[in-house]
């Protein structure tokens, strides 16, 4: 089993997101902040089918890496996380994102895009 580093788990998820058209990508940096994981992607999505689409594509990517991750919300497609041990991607609909605003719950924590390496 290949183990990542979080910088080498963030731009492999950043990558394949970008590469599947996701939206307004956003690194969260909770390393410091007492979060029970130390790094958040944000992504959006035009579509539910977008949304399932894009953690479907994550997901088997990770696994083939070795990468067991944890899959919540594909039944409804709105809001997807996908648990990747220290990093968590959430995937949304832009009206579900702007309505529970996890970059405002977390301000002061997003990585400045010039650091983002995807």
């Amino acid at each position: 089993m290949v183990t990542l580093s979080p910088p080498e788990l963030i731009e492999l998820i950043t990558e394949i997101l970008d590469d599947r058209k996701a939206l307004d990508i956003v690194i969260l940096d909770l390393k410091d902040r007492g979060a029970i994981v130390d790094y958040m992607i944000i992504a959006s999505a035009t579509s539910g089918r977008q949304v399932g689409a894009l953690a479907d594509t994550l997901s088997q990517s990770l696994k083939q890496r070795g990468i067991l991750p944890v899959v919540e919300g594909m039944a409804q497609a709105d809001w997807v996380l996908v648990d990747a041990g220290d990093v968590w991607v959430h995937i949304f609909k832009p009206d579900i994102r702007l309505f529970y605003n996890l970059e405002k719950m977390w301000s002061g924590a997003q990585v400045p895009s010039d650091l983002i390496v995807a």
